[in-house]
Order: C-alpha cells, then sequence, then structure tokens
C-alpha cells in the first residue's frame, strides 16, 4: 500500500522552511518589472476549478496573450476554438484563476492568482480586433499576487533546447485511437495547421 501524507505537519516535516526569497518575490500587484515580463509573453497556462473539477487551459496569441489594464488588472481575450468552454464555464461558477507565462528561451516562470469575470461588452472586444476578428468573450483578471518562478523545472527539463515532436504520438494518432479510426490519423495531421490558419482569430 502506497504511504499517503495526510497532514500539514507531516508534510512541513519532510520540507522545512520556504526559502526567504521565495516569500519575498510575491507582491499583491505588477511591479514594473512584472509588468515588462507578462508583456513579454505570448503564452501562458490559465487553470480554473468548477464542480465538475479542474481545468488547465494553454492560451497563446500573435503578441501579449494578455493586457495590462492596470497594476491590479489583466485581459484575456477568448478566442473562437472548440467551444467546449471548460475555462469560461468555471470562471462563471468559481471565479478562482491561476496563470503561468512563458516566454521561449527564458527558464523564467511567471505566476499570477486571483479571480476573474467575464465580458461582452461590445467596447472591449473591439478593443482586441485581430485581422477584422473579436473575441467572444474576455477573460478579466483581478490580481491577488504576482511572482516569478524557480528556473530549475525548466532547467531540468531543458525544455528550449530540444525537439522530442517525434517520440509522442501525433494528435491525428490519438483522435484515431480514441474513436475506432473514425477521425484522425495522417491526413489529419498533414492538413490540420493549413486549415486552422483562418481560424486562429
Amino acid at each position: 500500500m502506497t504511504r499517503t501524507l495526510t497532514t500539514l505537519e507531516g508534510l512541513h516535516a519532510l520540507y522545512g522552511e520556504p526559502v526567504p526569497a521565495a516569500l519575498r518575490k510575491v507582491v499583491p500587484q505588477l511591479t514594473p518589472s512584472y509588468r515588462a515580463w507578462i508583456e513579454g509573453s505570448r503564452f501562458c497556462v490559465i487553470s480554473t476549478v468548477g464542480p465538475n473539477g479542474t481545468d488547465g487551459s494553454p492560451r497563446g496569441d500573435d503578441g501579449p496573450v494578455v493586457r495590462v489594464a492596470d497594476e491590479k488588472t489583466l485581459m484575456m481575450p477568448d478566442w473562437r476554438g472548440n467551444n467546449r468552454l471548460d475555462t469560461l464555464r468555471n470562471i462563471i461558477r468559481d471565479p478562482r484563476v491561476a496563470l503561468l507565462f512563458l516566454i521561449p528561451g527564458s527558464k523564467t516562470t511567471v505566476r499570477v492568482n486571483g479571480r476573474a469575470f467575464l465580458t461582452d461588452e461590445p467596447e472591449v472586444l473591439q478593443s482586441f480586433e485581430q485581422r477584422g476578428k473579436h473575441p467572444a468573450t474576455v477573460i478579466v483578471i483581478e490580481i491577488d499576487e504576482v511572482y516569478i518562478q524557480c528556473a530549475k523545472a525548466l532547467m531540468r527539463s531543458g525544455l528550449w533546447g530540444r525537439d522530442d515532436a517525434e517520440t509522442v504520438p501525433t494528435v491525428g494518432e490519438i483522435l484515431a485511437e480514441v474513436t475506432n479510426g473514425e477521425v484522425g490519423c495522417g491526413d489529419y495531421d498533414a492538413t490540420y495547421e493549413e486549415k486552422a490558419q483562418p481560424r486562429l482569430w
């Protein structure tokens, strides 16, 4: 039987006290440096929680993935995708969100925790126009805390210095497996990026 930790005391006994810098780096709003970092990020993962479980969704854009409205507020356009709406449904039911921002080549990541709501205010949607298109909604994130994350995870993984795409199944292969061949496989992979281009925004 696997040994299970069930108390905070037991957990803390294994790890000891936090490194002081790990606590001092946390601030309740964007500083100039944190703002510059986030405005330089084209990709993040937004995590949410709801009555049906948790969701972590990748988000990317041609330019900053979020707009900094002020030192306490970020705005993220929700471009149309597969219409699962897992993230958006969760936000409506439970506003807690966590974001992890990455920049290619940087071993640093920046984390934001806070609360979010959705808006479909026409003027807000229009302000995010891309190639004549507008997002269906905008996620407005109210920051509770922001902090850099230790670089060790990206150092260990060598994330930016390798290309392992050939070592894992493709999306087409996965779809073919889970749909008994009804969807996916070679043609799906060969044509996906071309077909997706008109629907990126």
